[in-house]
């Protein structure tokens, strides 16, 4: 046979091997797209429910997931656990309900069930003023100042009995768990009176806050709530706000030391009789020795 005829096969051959190769590739590729992927049903809400509420079984429907799960999503199978728990914040139709969105099982809903663990919600009773105009809602962040006079400042401290009512700002970056009887935001903004205002404190907090809500005058202020910095904030004096420096300090007088005067140690007295001369010495005891 001719040695160009083979030569020319040969490379036919080969060409038709990668045609067919490639062919094979992009048809597997097709097939494998087209055929269904593996789902997963999880639980997931029926309607709109809002922050507080105890899910139901009218609330809860099943959808079908491919691919990855979202960490904590609750399986169908599991549905019966997510009955009767506090929602943490609210959930929209068609949402996976996740295990970090429901309260623990056993706590209710409402206010109670939105307080973390290790944290307590301080109620202060507020007015347009302190309540920031009606601004202080759900979410928002403030801080707690306090106005008033020091207990006894008049007769133990003359300084401050001069400077007058003092201003200091008591707790910085406080989270608002609710006004009044909202514990939702306000999706419109507006402004609403309310009379009472639940702060999310510490334990410690908490007794600070509920001896200034008794003895001063308490003022919220609102701030931003992505500017999370804790500063260090001077007390303000009545005084300061009518001259261009600070008063200057007054120098407490140091107290007089009381001088006490030791007792003379005690003694005794020996008469020494030599024949007919008679005389006295006296020795002090070992007591008055030391």
């Amino acid at each position: 046979m001719n040695r160009r005829l083979l030569t020319i096969l040969l490379l036919a051959f080969v060409i038709a091997g990668v045609c067919a190769f490639l062919v094979y590739r992009m048809v597997g590729i097709r097939l494998s797209a087209a055929q269904p992927s593996a789902t997963i049903h999880v639980v997931a809400a029926n309607a709109d429910i809002k922050l507080g509420a105890v899910l139901n079984a009218g609330n809860l429907t099943t959808i079908e997931i491919a691919g990855a799960l979202p960490k904590g999503a609750i399986l169908e199978k599991d549905k019966i656990n997510a009955i009767g728990r506090g929602v943490l914040s609210d959930l929209y139709q068609g949402e996976p309900i996740l295990e970090s969105r429901l309260a623990a099982p056993g706590s209710g809903g409402g206010l109670a069930a939105t307080i973390p663990e290790g944290m307590r919600a301080a109620a202060i009773r507020v007015d347009d003023v302190v309540g920031v105009a009606g601004f202080v809602t759900p979410g928002m962040r403030v801080d707690v100042l306090i106005a008033g006079l020091p207990p006894g400042n008049a007769s133990n401290n003359a300084q401050i009995a001069d400077q007058g009512t003092l201003v200091k700002t008591l707790l910085q970056n406080i989270q608002v768990l609710s006004a009044g009887q909202d514990i939702q935001k306000d999706a419109e903004g507006k402004p609403h009176p309310v009379q009472v205002v639940n702060l999310l404190v510490t334990p410690e907090q908490a007794e600070t806050l509920s001896l200034a809500s008794n003895q001063t005058r308490i003022q919220l202020v609102l701030r931003n709530p992505l500017d999370t910095k804790i500063g260090v904030v001077p007390v303000t004096a009545m005084a300061n706000l009518f001259t261009d420096q600070a008063p200057a300090p007054v120098k407490a007088r140091p107290a007089a030391k009381a001088v006490f005067k030791a007792a003379p140690p005690p003694a005794f007295t020996i008469e020494v009789i030599n024949g007919s001369k008679r005389s006295e010495k006296q020795f002090s005891t070992p007591e008055g020795q030391k």
